[in-house]
């Protein structure tokens, strides 16, 4: 990770063909394209790979969390159970749909704890959304008993964890959903780029029509076709999807190559005495794309992160500081800071943020260091940063 690392002549060769033909969006000028059709082969491919029958392509990850939710029916007022450690997109999607996001507590595997999720099930409550953190997935079978209990919609975010797989499915094709981001950082990317994968063919459908604008795509007459309900633009363009195209075969070498860096440096740390690794589910098989460590107490976990830091150790994440990734650092959701009024629901139904307790996540992650794993590392490179990441580490643990 990520698959920008390996940019060669299949993209280069895939994208050309676009622009050869000057047709760069996905629908329309069938005449111009030399039967060029970029995101309807990418999106063959994707679900052949995932194993289910659909894939909609779309813009983004965030595009594909939000048309997901709404091609299942979720709207102003519905209840979204999410993690504390995730990606603010998680948030941002349900947010926009009117729907209200539901923070509950992560456990030892960084993805949501079943016991948090059952506690805060209430009559609103519509989806349960999963986020696979840093390549690994959360206690599905739980999460799908659960669901399946209380009639609830299983969506997985798997924007992190494309390759990884759980009980012989790949991550993403276990719930009702699954959603993918193809972005520049990610394991495969498109540049930017998210899926949906479903086998619900009236999903796939809404999906189909909600990310074009409601169009029903009947006919070959664009402007003649209708629009069964309201959608939005959130289409991927032919350029974005014919990287895809390229980076899609390279997914398994890009698997291998993780998994051989990720073991190095796991076998490095296995000996450092005080260190301990994030829990994979029983049945799951982790992409390798990050490796995720505990540390003993959180000071120790900051004195240690500094020293990786010191010891020239890049690309190594403690997220509980972290901006981005984790509650703590996002005032903007706990404070509803918008830029024009929320609906009346998400103001009535919202969790006090600030006033919540999440201990139970802070305790997890005050002691997580994630590294990331390249796989554009030699092999000397490899061995390097695992001798690093041991010295450093000892050094504050002994």
């Amino acid at each position: 990770m990520p698959g920008f690392e390996i940019f060669g002549a299949e993209e280069r060769k895939q994208v050309n063909e676009v622009l050869e033909t000057g047709v760069l969006m996905r629908y329309g000028f069938d005449g111009m394209r030399n039967n060029h059709w970029k995101a309807k082969e990418f999106e063959t491919a994707f679900a052949k790979r995932m194993g289910l029958e659909y894939c909609q392509l779309v813009s983004s990850g965030t595009a594909a969390l939000t048309v997901a939710l709404s091609s299942a029916g979720i709207g102003a007022g519905d209840e979204v159970i999410m993690p504390t450690f995730t990606f603010v997109a998680s948030f941002e999607s349900i947010l926009a749909l009117g729907a209200v996001p539901i923070l509950v507590d992560i456990d030892d595997t960084l993805t949501l704890s079943p016991k948090a999720v059952e506690a805060a099930i209430t009559s609103k409550t519509k989806c349960v959304m999963p986020v696979h953190m840093c390549g690994s997935m959360a206690d599905l079978k739980a999460l799908k008993t659960i669901c399946e209990k209380h009639n609830l919609i299983l969506l997985e975010d798997a924007c992190q964890a494309i390759g990884g797989t759980y009980d012989g499915k790949p991550l993403g094709s276990y719930g009702d959903l699954g959603c993918f981001s193809f972005d520049y950082v990610k394991t495969i990317t498109c540049g930017e780029g998210g899926a949906i994968i479903t086998n619900n063919e009236k999903y796939a459908l809404n999906a189909d029509h909600y990310q074009d604008h409601g169009h029903d795509h009947v006919g070959k007459d664009r402007g003649a076709e209708t629009h069964p309900f309201l959608g939005y633009n959130f289409r991927i363009s032919e350029l974005n999807a014919a990287v895809g195209v390229a980076q899609l075969n390279k997914l398994d070498e890009i698997l291998k190559t993780q998994k051989q860096n990720y073991s190095i440096l796991r076998k490095a740390l296995e000996t450092v005495e005080g260190v301990t690794f994030r829990r994979v589910p029983e049945g799951g098989v982790e992409n390798y794309s990050f490796l995720n460590f505990f540390l003993p107490t959180e000071e120790l976990t900051k004195k240690a992160h500094k020293a990786l830091s010191e010891a020239g150790v890049d690309a190594c994440f403690y997220w509980y500081t972290n901006n981005w990734h984790y509650i703590n650092g996002w005032e903007h959701l706990r404070n509803l800071k918008s830029l024009g009024n929320l609906s009346s629901e998400v103001k009535n139904q919202m969790q006090d943020l600030n006033n919540t307790d999440f201990s139970k996540s802070d305790a997890v992650m005050s002691r997580t260091i994630s590294s990331l794993i390249k796989i554009g590392w030699t092999e000397i490179q490899v061995s390097d940063r695992a001798e690093a990441m041991k010295n450093a580490i000892n050094s504050i643990l002994s």
